[in-house]
């Protein structure tokens, strides 16, 4: 177990925890709360050993293996898959083992270095990794993409994937959810029920805390309290612990005003002197409640609309997708993700889109969001409407070196809404009510954490005054007050709200209709999100099982699509290639297995090395036959398309 006892941990000179003690048990799944700046992730870092304690005891199991997603962003032309299996720190050192060992040609050594390898799941690597790579929201054709040709958001998703790759007792994931969406969201919920270790979670998203965790920890005032069962039924606790105390803290300060004016009363009266001295001494022996200090609510809301044109738009056979890429030949046609939408938007409706990554969600609100034209049919807006458009990238477009008013003042330069004004002194009050006062006014963003500055995106789309509210992920990096002030100001808002979101409280809490973006056009979802989650767990399962079949190799590259039929003569003759290097692969495979059977059964040192080179040299043949399939198979459904 992991144990804490009167500990105390600083940075620099701030006291983050104040003589505490907590016990965490093998195989807990622990959500760890508190509020921004409270000390969490610092109690990682004296989890993972990066910070110590300065007094009391810390004590964890030195067998114990860890793993944690890196925090960096990986610069690597290495393929998607390899990179992943690289987090397998077992199997990597396994395998810097074999070689070493091969480079010795020490035969008994050889022979054991491959029965780690073996042992280390060296044959199963490849399609752990890719499970979990394409759990995340990859698509099979990404896997053997390089690291650094993915965005940030991708690759800090294929750094979680290298983190539950890695054999560990202890797996410590600081707000894993930040760059998921809902589809992936599940799986991970998924995934997490499933780990056998011990699990300490830092998250803002209340329906993922309750969903994998058993035990909360808070940490409040410098001090860690244990709460058995997760986030809701902390919350519940806690808010009768705070009633209670509040109630005695009342009681508390009612008996001592009684006592101090007794002790006023009668103190200089001779005959009362001794009752009065003896109220100062049990007002000196009193414990000293502490009063409830109740934390300000942050709150915010949208200002009424101008005007609410109905519909706000209407969208007719419209097709959403990308042009040709800048210097493709003329006549190139666009790439089309969603077809045929026929939808209308009207006044006051709350629309959560939904739909599994890739499908097509981000390219339709990017074409509502004027980011887009469609590629074909119409999209007509209503007369007057003005559109607040919160994108995923939001954060990266804000200017690190400007500050808050800055931005403020260049967006009122602009263009002004009516009713709005642009005197800095206006905007220094509005800045205001988002928490911005003081000297965070002149802080540059770059400085700033991300939840700082999905809160400033936040204000200046609230200053502009949208009758249409376009939130693509809104929540990430917000922590739990603000997004139920958003929750709450959306709940309020009087135009038409359209939501892409990964927290299904949010969800739940404002979008009253869903749109369902699959098999390349938008339709209504009937459901409500649990009926949503198990949709989702069905099409990764489905995936998973169609990841096994194709017999997918990190070393592939797929095949190009062909742009020419290929004549039903040659398509026969690929299918006749695929039937023959099927039977091959299930010679192969038989000769792999027989020789596994072989390994197992003890044999000498010396013909445990050959067996070892055998296997690997089977392996390595397999892993090629199965390239060829997997090539040969596309070439067929490619050339079945065309």
């Amino acid at each position: 177990m992991i144990t804490l006892k009167d500990v105390t941990l600083r940075r620099g000179a701030k006291v983050l925890l104040d003589n505490t003690s907590v016990i965490l048990n093998p195989g807990e799944k622990v959500g760890l709360v508190g509020r921004n700046g409270a000390g969490k992730s610092s109690l990682f870092g004296l989890l993972n050993g990066t910070l110590h304690e300065d007094a009391g005891d810390f004590n964890i199991p030195a067998a114990w293996r860890m793993a944690q997603v890196a925090q960096d962003m990986p610069e690597t032309s290495q393929s998607a898959t390899d990179f992943v299996i690289e987090g397998d720190t077992a199997l990597l050192a396994a395998q810097q083992e074999v070689a070493a060992a091969e480079a010795s040609d020490d035969g008994e050594r050889m022979a054991y270095a491959y029965m780690a390898l073996h042992d280390a799941g060296a044959h199963d690597a490849q399609a752990r990794s890719q499970a979990l790579i394409l759990g995340l929201g990859f698509k099979t054709t990404e896997l053997c993409n390089p690291v650094n040709s993915f965005s940030g958001g991708w690759r800090m998703r294929l750094q979680l994937a290298r983190a539950l790759m890695c054999p560990s007792d202890l797996l410590l994931l600081d707000e894993p959810t930040n760059h998921l969406d809902l589809d992936a969201l599940v799986w991970l919920e998924a995934w997490l029920k499933r780990y056998t270790g011990t699990l300490v979670v830092i998250s803002h998203d209340r329906e993922f805390l309750d969903a994998i965790t058993d035990v909360t920890v808070h940490i409040d005032n410098h001090k860690l309290t244990r709460y058995g069962g997760n986030y809701s039924t902390f919350e519940d606790t806690r808010a009768l612990q705070l009633e209670l105390q509040q109630n005695a803290y009342a009681k508390q300060q009612d008996k001592i005003a009684h006592l101090q004016k007794f002790i006023a009363r009668f103190k200089a009266k001779a005959s009362k002197a001794k009752q009065a001295q003896s109220r100062v001494k049990a007002l000196d022996r009193m414990d000293k409640l502490a009063p409830v200090l109740a934390s300000a609510d942050f709150t915010f809301e949208f200002k009424e609309p101008l005007n609410l044109p109905n519909p706000m738009l209407a969208m007719e056979n419209a097709c959403f997708g990308y042009p040709p890429p800048e210097g493709a030949p003329a006549g190139t046609p666009p790439t089309v993700i969603v077809r045929g939408v026929n939808k209308s938007v009207m006044a006051g409706e709350r629309i959560g889109i939904l739909g599994a990554n890739g499908r097509g969600k981000s390219t339709l609100v990017k074409t509502i969001a004027r980011d887009l034209a469609p590629t074909s049919g119409v999209v007509t807006e209503g007369k007057g409407l003005r559109i607040g458009y919160f994108a995923q990238q939001e954060l990266d477009v804000l200017r690190p070196e400007d500050n808050p008013l800055q931005h403020m003042v260049r967006m009122a330069r602009e263009g002004l809404p009516a009713g709005q004004s642009g005197r800095e002194q206006d905007l220094r009050t509005f800045l205001g009510t988002f928490n911005f006062s003081g000297d965070m006014v002149q802080q540059p963003v770059g400085t700033m954490s991300g939840g700082e500055k999905a809160r400033l995106v936040l204000c200046m789309l609230v200053w502009q005054r949208p009758n249409l509210l376009l939130l693509d992920e809104p929540t990430n990096h917000l922590d739990l007050a603000t997004r139920e002030a958003l929750a709450m100001a959306l709940n309020e808002f009087e135009g038409t709200v359209m939501l892409v979101s990964h927290d299904r409280a949010l969800l739940r809490s404002v979008c009253d209709e869903f749109w369902l973006v699959a098999r390349g056009g938008v339709e209504p979802f009937d459901g409500d999100l649990d009926d949503y989650q198990q949709y989702l767990l069905d099409e990764a399962r489905r995936a998973r099982e169609e990841l096994k079949a194709s017999l997918k190799s990190p070393k592939h590259e797929p095949a190009p699509v062909a742009a020419n039929r290929i004549s039903p003569e040659k398509l026969k003759s690929l299918k006749r290639d695929l039937g023959k290097l099927e039977q091959t692969i299930l010679e192969v495979q038989a000769r792999k297995h027989a020789t596994e059977a072989r390994l197992a059964s003890s044999p000498s040192v010396q013909l445990l090395a050959e067996l070892g080179k055998e296997l690997q040299q089977i392996e390595e043949t397999l892993n090629a036959h199965e390239d060829s399939w997997l090539q040969l198979s596309e070439e067929i459904e490619a050339a079945s398309r065309g």
